[in-house]
């Protein structure tokens, strides 16, 4: 007999879920959510839930409204999904039975947002049990998609092909496996090309979102059918349906990166097809897509010169998009004078540590392989329904973000005007100017912002045309500084931060006069304009003054810090965060120049004031933390005098937070908390410990509750790369310059460096970041050795293996293994005796990736290392003796001293004549080197 619901549990669980998606009363929804949380350990509870989803008759029954009854039923598919995706154990088949085929029914459901989460449900159900776990699910979908019986409703079709749609998107990877000799896809995509005939054009555009989201896969499969896949977009181009049309957007947008040979052809008439829908004023989401070709295929290596021809076309259409629409301006109406007011909790903007270039003792550069650029598209391509009264979207979180964080036309046009004035530089100013020309004192304001748009967007591809242009356009600009409305204030503002480099050259002190300093005191004022939003704009653009700049503000040092103190004492919450920015970047530039007592004075106390305000537990710490880092930085030890409260909180906040941690390790109803407050707090307790002197560092260390490296061990071993990332930057500088407080927790602390330095600790994890955890790991090795010397004797054997490890592996990023050679040679200037027998192991490697390395003393203490190791050991050499003696001749070149005195040139002198003694036939040795080492051999080591 088929499961049945009992009424009284029934009307419970629709109680429940009416009062959990209530704002009216909190208390009944607080309680609504944990009967439903403790509900899903039942495995009834889905039978229930499929029961109520798919009986919208029912609920009126009970006595509700149709808005309530779409509420709980959009409440029992969002539980069903959670409890299915959280269940551990397989549903028992009688169930598993009667709860998919209530959600297929459901598919045939009236209301398309029912339709909606039902297409969820049956996705979630894929996801957990496999494609097979269900196999008559997808040729039936595709059944009533197609209409393949001839009396399937159109409403039936849209949730067929819409629950499709959600199963490739969440299933990518599993519909293009091989199960015995067959590929779901190969079949899958034939049929999605045949439904996109269909007469409904939601079909039709579900279909074509579904063959787009496996077209960035490039599996056989889509490669197979890629003729038809062009061939049906060419058929759909003028398809009448806008969603249609946006998904043929998106499916030549993807094709770019995947076929650029096949698009490129065809590029003419595209480029005439994507400014007409571009154009489409009724769609705003339609020119959007349209608008993101133009960036995709700018930055396409391949396909971006074909636009060449077209640069008339496309520039315009760029230019008319930057336009602020009707609907914006009167959003952007509520824009004043609100420099007083406070901002709202939903106004602030979730902060996070930014991540920390990893610690080199090599060139200073960080590999970046596997980086990928950010596709600016849409990830979701799934078309939208149109929602009856009453309904929700699925997605729907209540906020749509605000006009100026949201992407939109405007910014892509933007964006893509960039990337293509990047490209052809002064071609698209030539196509540009004449706009530029009738807009920029234009009496509309909306034109003459984009027009300012404009002239920021080309600032970096066309910096050569636009040059002659500045003199007389910078002024103007300024004087935009003081337009009534805020939104020109606020790009112009922007425009003027993308001309700083320009400004900021100029070698002409009367040029500079002119314009340089009239730019920066213009985007200072802006900093306390009236309007936050402007406000905000003027602290960013003036930052990337800074970072243009450079040192050339350290003779304006006290009047930037003035206005920043004025900014520290009206600024609300929201702008703090970009003006704690240009404090650190101002003391990254100018460095030891913001130490002058009287700067000191003016800047501290208005720091510490904010710093006394904010809470251990608030975001604010984390950019407050990292500026506090760049100014210790660049105070160096006239820092001393703060350092005492802020180190004391750092270690606080460290502290607090791994008990927060292992709280919530225990206790799952207890939130994990972020890793930022540890990041943030190791790396200011970093940059004191480098700024203070020996003594007043080893104070602090010394002094600290809880102990300083009991806590510094915990943070090594944490389960997030960012945090040990940082533990090992601190490691390090604690080696450098407070060795004798490190020293007597070596023990505990060298046993996790070198399980760090195990590269098995990668599977699994984000290897880029995993990478740098490894290379500050290596760095801080090599500093603890170059203090402990002989004491790092228990450790060598093990240290070796996982450095050997490093440097064998091909597939580490080339500043990890420069950093790994230069730990294991530093680690053989006082442990040479224990590295010689595997000498002939790793010195073909060591020499290889050493070569390249910045000549500093970090490289010098490594063939330091390696000739005492050498010198034990010197038959080990003879697989790379001449590499050895390149590498010796290169040393020579690039000293700046007497290589022969000192304990590296006496050991390069002691190794390069005992192989004079004994190689037999040295001379024709030596000539098999280029003449010009062999010659420099001779006369640096009297060979």
């Amino acid at each position: 007999m088929a499961w049945q619901p009992e009424r009284e549990p029934l009307q419970e669980l629709v109680g429940y879920l009416k009062d959990a998606l209530s704002g009216h009363d909190q208390n009944a929804q607080r309680y609504a959510t944990m009967m439903l949380g403790q509900a899903k350990s039942s495995p009834a509870t889905a039978n229930y839930l499929a029961y109520i989803l798919s009986n919208g008759p029912l609920l009126q029954d009970l006595g509700l409204s149709s808005p309530d009854s779409i509420l709980v039923r959009s409440s029992a598919a969002i539980n069903l999904k959670n409890t299915i995706k959280a269940f551990s154990k397989a549903y028992p088949q009688p169930d598993l039975v009667y709860i998919r085929s209530l959600v297929l029914s459901a598919l045939q459901d009236p209301t398309s947002q029912i339709r909606s989460f039902a297409g969820s449900v049956i996705s979630e159900i894929v996801q957990k049990g496999g494609i097979l776990g269900w196999p008559e699910l997808l040729p039936e979908l595709i059944a009533f998609a197609g209409n393949d019986a001839g009396n399937i409703s159109p409403q039936t079709q849209e949730g067929a092909m819409s629950a499709m749609a959600k199963i490739c998107e969440d299933n990518k990877e599993s519909l293009d496996k091989d199960y015995n000799g067959q590929r779901p896809l190969s079949v899958i995509i034939p049929k999605l090309l045949d439904i996109t005939s269909s007469p409904n054009p939601k079909v039709r555009a579900f279909a074509l979102a579904s063959i787009n989201t496996f077209i960035p896969q490039t599996s056989q499969s889509v490669l197979a059918s890629l003729d038809a896949i062009m061939a049906r977009l060419f058929h759909l181009a003028n398809d009448p349906s806008d969603s249609v049309r946006r998904n043929v957007c998106r499916s030549f947008t993807q094709l770019v990166d995947v076929i650029p040979d096949k698009v490129q052809p065809h590029m003419g008439g595209l480029v005439d097809y994507f400014v007409l829908q571009q154009r489409n004023t009724d769609d705003p989401d339609l020119a959007l897509d349209a608008a993101e070709f133009w960036l995709c295929v700018g930055e396409n290596e391949r396909l971006c010169p074909s636009l060449g021809p077209f640069l008339g076309q496309i520039v315009p259409v760029l230019l008319e998009s930057m336009v602020y629409d009707e609907e914006d301006i009167l959003r952007l109406e509520g824009d004043a004078d609100d420099a007083d007011q406070e901002d709202r909790p939903e106004d602030l903007k979730p902060q996070f540590a930014t991540t920390k270039t990893p610690r080199l003792a090599t060139n200073g550069h960080v590999d970046t392989t596997g980086e990928a650029a950010q596709s600016p598209t849409s990830g979701n391509p799934i078309t939208d329904d149109d929602l009856s009264e009453g309904e929700i979207e699925e997605s729907d979180d209540g906020n749509t973000g605000s006009l100026e964080d949201r992407w939109n036309l405007r910014k892509c046009s933007a964006a893509a005007l960039d990337v293509l004035a990047s490209h052809f530089h002064g071609a698209v100013f030539a196509v540009t100017l004449p706009y530029l020309t009738e807009n920029l004192r234009h009496p509309d304001w909306t034109n003459r912002e984009a027009a300012v748009l404009a002239i920021g967007a080309v600032a970096d591809g066309c910096m050569e045309a636009v040059t002659p242009h500045l003199p007389d356009l910078v002024p103007y600009l300024l004087s935009l500084l003081n337009d009534q409305e805020p939104v020109l204030r606020l790009i112009t503002c922007w425009a003027l931060g993308r001309y700083s480099s320009w400004a900021s050259h100029l070698q002409d002190p009367s040029d500079r006069k002119r314009y340089f300093e009239p730019m920066m005191e213009g985007i200072l004022n802006k900093m306390l304009d009236r309007n936050k939003r402007v406000q905000e704009a003027a602290a960013s653009a003036f930052a990337n003054l800074e970072e243009k700049a450079t040192k050339g503000l350290t003779p304006y040092c006290g009047p930037i810090i003035q206005q920043f103190v004025r900014c520290f004492g009206q600024y609300k919450d929201r702008n703090m965060f970009i003006l704690y920015d240009c404090v650190q970047t101002l003391a990254e530039h100018v460095g030891p120049a913001l130490a002058q007592q009287e700067l000191i004075d003016t800047l501290m106390p208005a720091i510490i004031q904010r710093w006394s305000k904010v809470s251990d537990r608030s975001q604010e710490i984390f950019p407050l933390l990292e500026c506090l880092s760049y100014v210790a930085t660049a105070l160096g030890d006239a820092f001393a005098p703060f350092a005492i409260p802020v180190f004391a909180r750092c270690i606080r906040i460290i502290h607090q937070s791994l008990e927060e941690y292992v709280a919530s390790i225990n206790n799952a109803a207890l939130d994990k908390p972020s890793k930022d407050f540890l990041v943030t707090s190791l790396d200011l307790l970093s940059a004191i410990i480098q700024a203070l002197d020996f003594r007043k560092g080893s104070e602090l260390v010394e002094t600290s509750q809880p102990r300083f490296f009991d806590l510094l061990l915990f943070c090594m071993e944490d389960p997030s790369n960012d945090v040990r990332q940082s533990s090992y930057a601190l490691l390090g500088d604690c080696a450098v310059n407070i060795f004798n407080q490190l020293q007597p927790f070596l023990p505990a602390l060298i046993p996790v460096l070198i399980q760090q330095l195990d590269l098995d600790n990668l599977r699994g994890q984000d290897t880029e970041q995993g990478f740098s955890v490894i290379n500050n790991a290596c760095w801080s090795c090599g500093e603890i050795a170059m203090n402990e010397n002989a004491g790092m004797g228990p450790y060598v054997e093990q240290i070796y293996q996982r450095l050997l490890g490093i440097i064998s592996n091909p597939e580490v990023p080339t500043s990890v293994n420069e950093n790994a050679v230069i730990a294991l040679g530093r680690l053989g200037v006082h442990c040479s005796q224990t590295l010689a027998p595997h000498l002939g192991e790793f010195a073909k490697p060591f020499l290889l990736i050493i070569g390249p390395v910045e000549y500093t003393d970090e490289r010098a203490h490594a063939f330091l290392g390696l000739n005492r190791t050498v010198e034990r050991n010197p038959q080990a050499m003879e697989g790379c003796l001449l590499d050895y003696f390149k590498a010796s001749a290169a040393y020579a070149r690039h000293s700046n001293s007497n290589l022969n005195s000192g304990s590296l040139g006496e050991s390069f002198q002691r190794n390069l004549v005992g192989y004079k003694g004994l190689i037999p036939n040295f001379e024709p040795f030596l000539q098999q080197l280029p003449e010009r080492d062999a010659e420099k051999l001779r006369r640096s080591f009297n060979l």
